[in-house]
């Protein structure tokens, strides 16, 4: 199990640093929503897109607030639970 974790994470921040650039630090503690000006509607729904095809899963726009886009650890919790 915690190697799937693992690799959830990576995959994660992997679309992440694709989408908001190789620069940009990436950790589970890392704020997004209104902390990194590249963190906008339009990469979000490109990381959106990225993680459903990565991980062959649908998000219902009922599940998306903002608050799941607060940090990258909400958005990972939020992706291990879509998982399982």
């Amino acid at each position: 199990m915690r190697d799937q974790q693992t690799q959830t994470w990576q995959m994660l921040e992997q679309i992440l640093r694709s989408v908001l650039g190789p620069h940009q630090q990436i950790t589970p503690q890392t704020p997004l929503l209104g902390a990194i000006p590249e963190f906008d509607s339009s990469s979000i729904m490109t990381i959106l897109t990225l993680l459903e095809d990565q991980f062959d899963i649908v998000f219902d726009d009922a599940e998306l607030s903002a608050e799941l886009f607060s940090s990258t650890a909400s958005l990972y919790q939020f992706l291990l639970e879509k998982l399982n």
